[in-house]
Parts: C-alpha cells; structure tokens; sequence
C-alpha cells in the first residue's frame, strides 16, 4: 500500500488495452466451465436426474435475455460497475447499491469455496503421485479444512498476477483456457460415442424433470454454472472499444453452453445417476480414470486444477474493479480505489478481496464435508446472483421502456426480452426463498437445513443495507442523490506520490 497519497494532475486512468479476445478470456476463465462441469454435474444430478442438459438448455433463455441487456446498457453507458451504475440510474441508489454488494459479496464467497476445491484438486494430484499424508496429516481432498489450506496458498499466487495487471493476466488466462478446453472436449467427445449408459432423448425434456421444486432448484444452480459471463463488462474502462466487452461476454456465454451441454451428455453417457451423485465433485476425475489409463486420465484432473486457478483470478479481477466503481461514488471508502502506480489495476482492492476471501475461506472450515460446504456456498451464490441479474435486466426494460413506441423488434429487444428474464430469475428465487423458509423447523448449519441456507443470502442483504446508509447519511455519497455512477474520466484517482501519471486513452 502506498505510503502517501496525492492527486495527480488530470484524471489517473486505467490503461485501455484490452479486445474482444481478451474480454472472452476473462468471461470464460471466470465462467469457469470446466470447474463447473468437473464439480457441479453431480449437484444438478441430484435435483434434476438425467434432465440435467435440459435443464441447462432451459436456465440458458433467461441469462441470455441478461446478457442482451448488458450489452445494450453497455453500448450507451460502458462502465466498470456495470450492474451498479446502471440499476442506480433506471431504478434507484439503493437496488443499485444492492447490486454492486451482493456481486462483491458473491463473488468472495466465490473464491472462498473455489479457493477449497483448487486446494480439493491439488491433493488429488498429490494422492495419484502416491502422497496420503506430510507430517502425520492426512492429504485428503475431501476435507474442507486440508483443502482450504492449500487453497490459501493458491489465493495469494493469483491475487499477484491480478494485481500486475489485466493484460498479463489475460494472457495467462487464455493458455490455461485453449489447455482445459482441449482436454474436456477430448474426453468428453470419447465419451459421447463410448459410453455404456443408453442415451434417451428424455434428457432434453424439461417436462420429465421430477418436481416444480426441482426444476427451481436446478434452474438456480444453473444460473450459477453460467454466472461470470459479465465479468467482461467491469473492464469496460481497460477495453479499447466498449463494444468489445459485450463481444467478449456474449461469445463466453454461448461458448458455454456449448461445453456444458457436451460436459452434461458425457458424463451421463459414462455414469449413472447415483455414480454422478456419489463422485461429487471428483466427477471429472472419476470420468477420465474410465475412458483412459495413467498417465492419461490424469489429464482431466490438470484441466480441472487449470479451471479453478483461472476463475480464482478471472473473479478477483471484476470484484476488484467494480468496488473501484463503488468507491468513485463514496458509496465504499477511498482504499479501494486505489491504483497502482506501475500496472494500473486496483491493487489494494484487490488485496483486500484476497483477504476478506481468505478469511471466509478459513470459517467455512466449520462445514466438515467439501461436498457440503459446495452444496451451501452455490446454493447463496445463485439466490444473490438471480436478484442482481433481475435488477439488471429489469434496468433495461425501465430504461428503454420508450421503446414500446418504436416498433415491435426495439420492444422486443429492449423491454419484453428484459422484462420477461428479470421475473423469471425473480419467481425462481422467490419460490427458492419460500420454500426454504417453510422446509425446516429448526435452525441448523446444514446445507439441509433451509433456515441456515436463508441465512446466508439474508446476512449479505441486511449487511448491504447497513453499508449503504453509511454510505448515504455519514459519506454523504453523491450516488444517493442521483443514483448515478460517476464517470471513470470524470475523478481523479489516488496514486503513490511519486508516481507518473498513466497513459491517456490514446497513448494505450
């Protein structure tokens, strides 16, 4: 952290050298398919049974519908807090604060539990390699507490490749990528055609899916599998071309659907439904030792490890960034919008990210089981996801509402498709939070227990309220009056005192 702070002359910005391709890399890496795939099929399994690639197919509609609305908010006001400065503006400052909270707030949770699951990978690379135990203690990737250990470590290796900047990481990001989806389509393709459990045209129809609670339930972790597209648009402000940001989402997000509709017809091609149910989040490795023997099955394991550490990085990035967009309205303090002198990234956000996830990581290690511990941080990462791409989505349709006036194809694109994605995720998660408030009679720290899977998505709220009023009654933040985002050229950020000022737009 720097030492003493001065304003620099003229507005301190942050390079503009990012393209579309860079903009796929951080959505994909953020998206995390692989990740999501190698971890999370046995989760939908568990809901959906063998409906799960309909089921993605389905929750794909509605984010669509989100993802078009970003980018034709984007294309008229590109700014790194996104959703944040947007809701602010259509709706009011306090959804829009709320928007921009439970994005940081998820997205810590996030690399809390992808912190484990990185560290989960890392121990069964050390177990195939024949390495049980180190000093008396026990490698096992199931334990939350071994795993988050060594997930820390990958916390702070990703934490400084964020912070040397956006371009760097990307780069990094983008070989990472071409690895994991090379391995995941080759097995997964051989999987497709060799693979012992019959295929049945039921699993692309989402009226076989067992109960109107499933279908919620699963569409909710759905939306969680696709979360991360948007995290293209908080570089807006590092983006030569604001349009490349909703280029770089929207060619992530399609790509994604791709790989896990694919990642979905393989595994259960392989497995069956109690085999998905009962590997968890050792799916993929599970896969790869089927299809191929050693060294070669290991290969997806590699890939998977890849996966986790490119969306430990990829999410630190936007969560980083769009607090900076936060702080430029004195809706957060003015640490976190600190720019690093030499690499032009909010590196004491970004620090402050790291650590905050570092410490949630370190509590959740009272939740015994890594499967649990999963189980329960999806399950408050997709309630809080489905409000802030509601509001989102809904900020379209309010800010474009004149558009009913102008032709049925700008009413369609810019009102109804909006609209109707925002009370979809709304009634999901509606129905999700009423159904968990009537499920238990007890409170118990479960991720059975709907009581304690309420608590979660509950204390983010209530806490982003309390930050809010800070923000509005002591800050004084100009945000609440306007509801309007500051804009990036318009403020000048705090910078080392001896630094030089960044390059202008046109220099970068």
């Amino acid at each position: 952290m720097p030492s003493a702070v001065q304003q620099d002359p003229g507005p301190a910005r942050m390079r503009r050298s990012l393209g579309v391709k860079d903009g796929v890399a951080i959505a994909a890496s953020s998206t995390a398919a692989t990740t999501s795939i190698g971890i999370g099929m046995g989760t939908l399994a568990a809901y959906t049974g063998r409906q799960t690639p309909a089921l993605l197919l389905l929750a794909f509609l509605p984010i669509l519908g989100i993802a078009l609305s970003y980018a034709r908010l984007n294309r008229i006001e590109p700014n790194c807090g996104s959703g944040y400065t947007w809701v602010g503006r259509s709706i009011g400052p306090w959804p829009g604060f709320l928007t921009g909270w439970v994005v940081m707030v998820g997205s810590v949770i996030f690399m809390a539990y992808t912190g484990a699951v990185t560290g989960s990978v890392v121990l069964q690379f050390l177990n195939k390699l024949g390495l049980h135990s180190i000093w008396g203690l026990r490698l096992d990737p199931g334990s939350t507490g071994m795993s988050t250990a060594v997930g820390l470590v990958a916390l702070v290796v990703v934490t400084v490749t964020a912070i040397t900047g956006v371009r760097a990481a990307t780069r990094l990001q983008m070989w990472l990528l071409i690895f994991e989806y090379a391995v995941l389509l080759l097995f997964c393709g051989y999987a497709l055609f060799t693979g012992d459990q019959p295929f049945s045209l039921s699993w692309l129809n989402p009226f076989e899916i067992p109960s109107p609670l499933a279908l919620a339930q699963g569409m909710v972790l759905a939306v969680f599998f696709y979360w991360g597209w948007d995290a293209a648009f908080s570089v807006n402000e590092e983006t030569r071309n604001s349009s490349d940001a909703a280029r770089g989402g929207l060619i992530a997000l399609v790509a994604m659907l791709g790989l896990f509709l694919i990642g979905a017809l393989a595994f259960q091609r392989v497995m069956s439904t109690g085999e998905l149910i009962h590997n968890g989040p050792q799916a993929l490795t599970f896969l790869g030792s089927q299809l191929a023997p050693e060294p070669w099955a290991s290969l997806p394991l590699a890939a998977l490890m890849c996966s986790a550490f490119a969306s430990l990085q990829s999410n630190v990035i936007p969560t980083a960034r769009g607090a900076l967009a936060m702080a430029r309205d004195r809706t957060l303090g003015p640490v976190w919008q600190r720019v690093h002198p030499r690499y032009g990234s909010p590196a004491v956000g970004t620090l402050l990210i790291m650590a905050l996830a570092a410490l949630l990581a370190v509590l959740a290690v009272g939740i015994p089981k890594l499967n649990d511990m999963i189980l329960t941080a999806v399950n408050s990462i997709g309630l809080t996801v489905a409000f802030y791409y509601g509001l989102t989505a809904l900020a379209c349709a309010v800010r474009f509402r004149h558009s009913l006036r102008d032709g049925a194809v700008r009413a369609l694109r810019d009102v109804v498709i909006p609209a109707a994605s925002a009370l979809t995720l709304f009634g999901l998660g509606g129905y999700l939070v009423w159904d968990y408030a009537t499920m238990s009679d007890h409170f118990e720290a479960s991720p059975d227990n709907g009581w304690f899977m309420l608590l979660l998505p509950t204390l983010f709220i209530a806490l982003g309220l309390a930050t809010a009023a800070w923000a509005k009654w002591v800050r004084h933040s100009p945000y609440f009056r306007t509801g309007q985002g500051t804009d990036a050229e318009s403020v000048s950020l705090p910078m080392d005192a001896n630094a030089a000022p960044l390059p202008s737009p046109s220099e970068g």
